[in-house]
């Protein structure tokens, strides 16, 4: 089977990258079972878990021989502006403006197997992943040369910055593979000047347990009060260590349809997140990233936001007014 038809149509069925790897196991073990020890996870009990498997995807499918990973651009125009500067507007990570990924991705990916199982008479096995399984992605990007692990820890094109989305096909068949990408940070280290809390420790090191993208998605307590101002507006997720980025404020901006803002998700208006009831949040975020933090963790977010604005006051009661979506939703903003 011929590796290059394999990329080109990836690229035809709207990937914007595409490169095959060789199923091995990761050379970086160590590293990442110290990352681990470190507690670095924080809550992400699910990164402990299967640890095998995501070092060695063979473990999670042992026919596994290739691993075809596709990138998905998720950047635009819109999201090349300026981040949100109006006190009563609030901020969400990029790649949670439109509908969920996973399925966008899954389904450009079940085309290409289905393009795979034309192209030869061999007996394909294969397993479709999609953020969804143990495996390290980004690790799987950088072998089949899509970018290269920045020290963020986020995967970097050339072309595409940072801002895309991956998804892989473990296959039983042995391919020819791309070489890994060669690293371009140089002696830059702005994403790691910028993050405002510290959680970039050292170069492609994260301590989860201070990333603002952790703490308003992953995490389900109440946010310490020492990193409140950290959050500014933010609502959902972080983009900060990526807009500082060289490589993502040059990077090209398709507009994939599917990942433009919903109505009310560019710089979302803190008032109206803060009056969601149970029912608003289900019908505006179905299909949406945002569904991953639930209304609890929206409202604690906004309720930290409108606390760092200053735009009513006092804000907390208007936040917890709008709290009846689950009992100890209350006790959690309250002390946020």
């Amino acid at each position: 089977m011929n590796s290059d038809r394999i990329k080109a149509h990836a690229l035809s069925l709207g990937f914007h990258l595409a490169g095959i790897a060789p199923a091995i196991r990761f050379t970086e073990a160590d590293t990442y079972r110290a990352w681990l020890a470190m507690g670095y996870a924080g809550e992400m009990s699910y990164l402990v878990h299967n640890v095998e498997k995501r070092l060695d995807c063979r473990v999670l499918f042992p026919p596994a021989r290739s691993v075809i990973v596709c990138g998905l651009s998720y950047h635009s125009s819109i999201s090349a502006a300026a981040p949100v500067t109006s006190p009563e507007r609030g901020w969400i990570s990029r790649y949670a403006w439109g509908d969920d990924y996973h399925a966008v991705v899954k389904h450009k990916l079940l085309a290409l197997l289905e393009f795979l199982r034309h192209e030869t008479s061999a007996t394909i096995e294969a397993k479709v992943c999609v953020d969804t399984v143990p495996l390290l992605e980004r690790l799987h990007g950088y072998y089949a040369g899509l970018g290269w692990i920045g020290k963020n820890g986020a995967l970097i094109n050339q072309r595409y910055g940072s801002w895309f989305f991956l998804g892989e096909i473990l296959l039983n068949l042995d391919l020819e593979y791309d070489s890994p990408a060669v690293e371009h940070c140089g002696n830059c280290t702005l994403c790691l000047d910028a993050c405002p809390t510290v959680a970039l420790v050292a170069p492609r090191t994260l301590d989860a347990r201070r990333c603002l993208s952790y703490l308003s998605i992953e995490f389900k307590g109440a946010i310490p009060k020492e990193l409140h101002s950290a959050f500014g507006k933010t609502v959902f997720g972080c983009d900060r260590c990526q807009e500082v980025c060289p490589w993502n404020q040059r990077a090209e901006a398709p507009g994939q349809p599917e990942f433009l803002p919903r109505e009310g998700l560019y710089q979302p208006d803190l008032r109206w997140l803060s009056s969601l009831s149970a029912d608003d949040f289900r019908k505006i975020f179905n299909n949406s990233p945002i569904m991953r933090t639930n209304l609890q963790g929206i409202l604690r977010n906004t309720a930290i936001a409108i606390s760092n604005t200053q735009i009513c006051q006092p804000p907390l009661p208007l936040i917890k007014a709008s709290v009846s979506c689950a009992a100890n939703a209350a006790a959690i903003i309250r002390k946020a």
